[in-house]
């Protein structure tokens, strides 16, 4: 502890020194703690972090250790080195002139302290839970007397976390409400008063898991409260009590979808196994296409590692793509798995942080956090999407967990695996420089559909389309045959419902005040909203600028595309899964089982989509505009369009000899189509290369 002006501050060893030329402020009390703060592999890396990115050693170790952790001080009263036998003694008077002699009863009360202290665990008692007549700064004054004497000692610990998570509420749907909510699905009338549109939805969300419990505030965001109220009065539903961290390590991020269990899953390279289970400190670059494949060759790859005695490492970029691992590995894993993801809260966070330091071999799974947590003794880091832009931390510190995780294998001396689809461009370049072993996933590279098109939308503008669905592809969406198992899927990677609002007499366009870029307009919620901070504000009804009222709504996003599918294919069920969407992981949960089991035919949504847990067999991809990608300020749009054009693309490949894709584009001629539609991936990235190496 430093005094800092009027404050006391923790400052944070990080190892031993000679003093400094200048005058430093004197360690005034040192905070006591049972093991290091950070294991060593963490220490190495925080300074690595540090120096690489300049970030401040403080902003790191805070990345390091669980929220709030370090504000969680408190002075303890433990028993002296004189505090045996110590029942008659009385602790001298203090010297200083503004501090009266204590008083009999004051004396009395600082023996019943110390009688309390001796009767308490070695680990001492918290000076907050000491009460005293003359308040908490006489009491620490006397304490601090009674240290003088040797009675007590008086030290700095952090806080433990408590165990308590909190009580959540549960709701279970009844066999009385299983036989409402097959009675509601076949039309027939409702025994008794009617149920309300939100009261049915519940029970049609409840019944496509009926033995499970579902959070009773997630439900509730979604139907209503009353909805639950109301089916819980007549028996439809029953309510339960439990606590939050009761649940399975699952249950905060999406279940997976079992996959296949007769579907051909590739054995992975032999090679790279050997290299794991030998401990060789490799970097690879894997190029694997299906989640079959890959689920397979981390499942291989993280025995490997446990067989030698070692924990793993398993990074993937969202929230929604750990529950794809969870299940599988949890089977073969067991209680070994640990989930770290930015959705948990403090105390989840907490009990993750102390699981990983008290398991000798943790399989730790994870979002870009997990990079950063307590790992020991590593004997593997696997990073599955490597080209994924959510590696990247937007805040300070603002490291790239995939980097890291690189780094982190060189000081851990554990090989690291990097797997994508289509790997970043840099990525490819360190393998042709040879700081990379490149090498290929057996069968990746066939996930191609049948036929893949490119649709001019500068001819459909021609033609006097002003909609969303150019008129090949509205074709192709009236030919599916849910009845036969066809299903599609419409990407445009942009929410809403217009993305630019304007003033159609003076030009004006409505921005978000802190980032100066163009709110989006979101009809589900009636609001304007910033897609680079989260800032939101109402629809202005006349200009800002000029008052006028001619206010428009320029372009469309998933919102929009949504409700025109609903509109122009009113045969298809149509549902839409994006980042608003997300928010509540259980309706994605159950948005994708309806697709899996054919009660969804349309599924619209963003990029989101191409990284979600297997899809099932799709007819029709049609991508609606990969001009969004191409024309973003970046120098890496075309990398990231050509990333997300193949991604949506495979998704098509599901059934060989029918799948096809269609491209809505202003540029058929960019090289990034180019490259998707001919399957020429090597090309693209030889152009891009040759391109960043003329402009440095």
């Amino acid at each position: 502890m430093l005094e800092y002006g009027r404050r006391q501050v923790l400052g944070i060893l990080m190892a031993e020194a000679d003093p400094p030329d200048r005058e430093t402020k004197p360690v005034q009390e040192r905070v006591l703690t049972e093991e290091p703060l950070l294991t060593p592999l963490q220490l190495a890396l925080c300074r690595w972090i540090a120096e690489h990115y300049l970030a401040p050693y403080g902003a790191v170790v805070r990345a390091m250790v669980p929220p709030g952790l370090l504000d969680r001080l408190e002075l303890v009263v433990r028993l002296g080195d004189e505090s045996v036998g110590a029942g008659e003694r009385r602790p001298t008077v203090p010297e200083e002139p503004w501090s009266p002699a204590p008083s009999l009863p004051e004396m009395a009360e600082l023996e019943a302290v110390l009688e309390r202290v001796r009767k308490a665990p070695a680990t001492g008692v918290p000076v907050r839970l000491l009460r005293s007549q003359g308040g908490q700064a006489m009491l620490l004054r006397r304490l601090r007397v009674a240290q003088d004497d040797g009675l007590v000692r008086l030290e700095w610990r952090f806080r433990p976390v408590d165990p308590d998570r909190g009580l959540v509420r549960f709701v279970r749907l009844t066999s009385a409400g299983q036989e409402q909510a097959r009675a509601s699905q076949a039309g027939e009338p409702t025994v008794g008063r009617p149920l309300g549109p939100r009261q049915v939805a519940l029970l049609e969300e409840l019944s496509e898991q009926p033995a499970e419990q579902l959070p009773a505030a997630e439900l509730g965001r979604r139907h209503g409260a009353s909805a639950i109220t109301g089916l819980a009065r007549r028996g439809l539903i029953e309510l339960s009590i439990a606590q939050s961290g009761d649940a399975a390590p699952g249950s905060l991020a999406i279940r997976a979808i079992p996959a296949d269990p007769a579907a051909p899953v590739e054995r992975p390279l032999p090679p790279l196994v050997a290299s794991v289970v030998a401990g060789r400190p490799a970097r690879v670059l894997v190029t694997a296409a299906s989640g079959a494949e890959r689920v397979g060759l981390y499942l291989e790859l993280v025995a490997a590692a446990l067989s030698r005695g070692k924990g793993a490492l398993i990074l993937v970029p969202e929230i929604a793509l750990v529950s794809r691992l969870v299940e599988r590995f949890q089977h073969r894993f067991g209680t070994s798995m640990v989930v770290v993801h930015g959705a948990l809260g403090d105390r989840e966070r907490a009990a993750a942080w102390e699981r990983i330091r008290g398991l000798p071999t943790p399989v730790v799974v994870g979002t870009r956090l997990a990079v950063l947590a307590p790992l020991g003794d590593l004997g593997l880091i696997l990073v599955d999407e490597e080209h994924e832009a959510a590696y990247k931390a937007d805040r300070t510190p603002r490291y790239q967990a995939r980097d890291v995780a690189l780094e982190l294998g060189r000081i851990a001396g554990a090989p690291v695996v990097l797997i994508s689809a289509t790997p970043e461009v840099a990525s490819v370049g360190r393998a042709r420089r040879g700081e990379l072993e490149a090498t290929r996933l057996a069968g990746a590279g066939s996930g191609r559909p049948h036929r893949v098109e490119v649709l001019d939308l500068r001819a459909e503008l021609d033609a006097g389309n002003r909609g969303l669905l150019g008129r090949e592809l509205f074709a192709a969406l009236e030919h599916l045959d849910p009845g036969a198992g066809e299903r599609g899927i419409l990407l445009l990677n942009r929410r809403g419902s217009a993305s630019v609002v304007l003033c159609r007499d003076c030009g004006y366009v409505q921005v978000c005040p802190e980032c100066q870029r163009p709110l989006v307009y979101h009809a589900a919620v009636v609001s304007l909203r910033c897609h680079h901070c989260g800032a939101s504000a109402p629809i202005a009804r006349r200009c800002p600028a000029c008052g006028s009222s001619r206010i428009r709504y320029l372009a469309g996003g998933t919102e929009r595309l949504e409700a025109e599918a609903r509109t122009r294919l009113p045969r298809l069920r149509v549902a839409r899964i994006d980042r608003d969407v997300a928010d509540r992981p259980s309706e994605i949960q159950r948005i994708i089982e309806a697709f899996v089991d054919g009660r969804i035919d349309l599924l619209v949504g963003t990029s989101l989509l191409t990284r979600l847990a297997e899809m099932p067999p799709v007819a029709l991809v049609g991508v609606v505009s990969a001009d969004v990608a191409l024309n973003l300020p970046d120098e890496r749009a075309s990398e990231r369009a050509f990333q997300f054009l193949a991604a949506v693309v495979g998704l098509a490949a599901g059934q060989p000899g029918r799948g096809r894709a269609i491209v809505q584009t202003y540029q058929p001629e960019h090289p990034a189509i180019v490259a998707v539609v001919g399957g020429e991936a090597q090309a693209f990235y030889d152009a891009e290369l040759a391109s960043r190496e003329l402009f440095g």
